[in-house]
């Protein structure tokens, strides 16, 4: 492993295949792998195990309720034979399971997934109840019309139905189909080819705020070779997807004083500058026109090599249909397209407040302008280097950066006052990435192509945070995210949605990555 910075980190090929000279190889591979029909079989077997778990409210921060889907979890694990352990985290457990048979000197995957669902808001939810799992599909003018959930359980459900439910796919369906992948291999006889080991998280849509500790005070219990990470959506292609990295953040909050109170604009506009005036130059200076950071440096520790724009531009996006969906005519020009754009940090303003706006308005000369702002970080870019950038641009724009509110002295002294309050986040924040000649990657690549007969769609580096780098760096072990839900499942959002034919197809995806012998190269 390569550690760029205590905030972030890169896996090499050559650590990670020095890291496993006892891997498995192929004459260790399990017999028997399921066929398609037992994969199909399997998962179709799950449905009401899936459907009756979303029943139960998973809201991060309501201990009763993460309680209850541990205990359903742990029972889940239990009844396909895994040794399991509920790891104690505030009275909001996460659940650790391991099957057994697990041999000393083989390659040990651990799966990590998130049992806990974001808040939901039931009015905004087109079904009776977001904990009532409701299956719908699209009727001829494209709206969704709810069917008997009965309707599930048939031995042939329309791939193109969807469950309707809060975590129907973020992140209770992968969990799912990781059950009913052993499900399958206990129907056709066969063993997976390396250790498994599974982490469910119960804090994800809180930020993992726990999950380092957790790891620290579980380390022995924990330790593995490899991590699989079964969480996001996959490429809006709906073709199998393999992620190797994902983007960190910092935040800060950003603000620019103007007279000491409120004042009257009649009496003192042209006299007192505005402060909102002033931040809008202060935040315009900070990108040029193509939306590219001009702050000094913000960019150049990201080195692109040929291979990682060849894998970047082989990713079937279409930009068209992506501009028209977000309802804008150009795209910023950071990167060449928008998977190059996502190699790079960002600079963005994610909140702006002056004065009150519309009825409320009032005709004053605000007292402050506060800007929050969100820095997406990347494994070169330490997070610290970042703010440490920006707060050296804001003092070259003239402005003397202050702690807390200016002193009366400061304000005698100094015509543009402001101040930086920046946060780095937690490891769960960080930028973490695989290299894509990796040997999980290697392996990865052989199982999805030996199950689609093609190679998946691999993202170098997606631009959302996940909760890796509190695994990577602790556990010291490369990871791969795969996500296995239909991107257009409204995760976090109203209406979320599974779409069954993803169901099934993630079964089929991770019997075979459990059936693919790992060989370190």
């Amino acid at each position: 492993m390569k550690m760029l910075s205590r905030h972030s980190l890169s896996i090499t090929c050559a650590a990670v295949a020095m890291l496993f000279s006892g891997a498995l190889h192929a004459a260790d591979a399990g017999s028997n792998a399921p066929t398609s029909a037992q994969t199909s079989a399997a998962a179709k077997a799950t449905f009401k195990e899936w459907t009756e778990v979303l029943t139960i409210p998973n809201d991060s921060i309501v201990a009763a309720d993460i309680q209850r889907n541990t205990a359903w979890f742990e029972q889940a694990f239990q009844r396909r034979g895994f040794r399991t352990q509920q790891l104690a985290n505030n009275g909001k457990p996460m659940l650790f399971a391991e099957l057994p048979g697990n041999q000393p000197g083989r390659t040990t995957v651990l799966f990590y997934a998130h049992l806990d669902g974001q808040a939901v808001n039931p009015a905004e939810w087109q079904q009776a109840s977001p904990w009532q799992p409701t299956l719908k599909q699209k009727n001829a003018a494209g709206q969704w019309e709810t069917l008997p959930l009965e309707q599930l359980y048939t031995a042939a459900p329309n791939p193109e139905w969807r469950v309707f439910g809060r975590a129907a796919a973020d992140d209770k369906a992968p969990i799912m189909m990781l059950l009913a992948a052993f499900d399958a291999l206990k129907a056709s006889g066969a063993t997976p080819t390396t250790n498994v080991k599974v982490i469910l998280d119960s804090e994800e849509e809180k930020g993992s705020p726990s999950l380092s500790k957790v790891i620290a005070a579980n380390q022995a219990l924990l330790k593995s070779d490899l991590l699989i990470v079964l969480d996001g959506p996959m490429h809006a292609s709906n073709l199998p997807t393999l992620v190797f990295g994902n983007r960190g953040v910092a935040q800060a909050t950003l603000k620019v004083f103007g007279p000491r109170q409120d004042s009257h604009s009649g009496h003192y506009g042209n006299y007192a500058a505005n402060p909102a005036q002033t931040m809008a130059r202060l935040l315009a200076s900070m990108k040029d026109d193509d939306g590219r950071v001009t702050v000094a440096g913000y960019y150049d520790a990201v080195k692109l090599d040929d291979e990682s724009r060849r894998v970047m531009r082989a990713v079937p996006d279409d930009e068209v249909a992506l501009r028209k969906r977000l309802g804008i005519a150009q795209a910023d020009k950071v990167g060449q397209n928008y998977q190059e754009a996502m190699q790079y940090p960002s600079l963005n303003v994610r909140g702006m407040q002056a004065a009150d706006v519309g009825p409320k308005a009032r005709t004053i000369v605000p007292g402050v302008a506060i800007a929050e702002l969100d820095l997406r970080t990347v494994p070169e870019t330490d997070p610290q280097v970042l703010l440490g950038l920006l707060k050296t641009h804001i003092e070259k724009q003239g402005f003397h950066l202050i702690k807390g509110e200016p002193t009366d002295d400061d304000r005698a002294r100094y015509p543009k006052l402001a101040s930086l309050d920046a946060s780095q986040g937690s490891s769960s924040s960080l930028a973490v990435r695989t290299e894509l000649s990796s040997p999980i990657g290697n392996w990865l690549r052989r199982s999805f192509t030996k199950t689609y007969g093609k190679e998946p769609v691999q993202i170098r580096m997606m631009g959302g945070t996940v909760p890796t780098g509190a695994m990577v760096g602790p556990l010291k072990i490369p990871f791969v995210i795969v996500p296995l839900v239909n991107a257009d499942n409204n995760q976090h959002s109203a209406n979320e949605n599974m779409r069954v034919g993803n169901y099934i197809d993630g079964v089929r995806s991770l019997t075979g990555i459990l059936t693919e012998p790992f060989v370190a190269k």
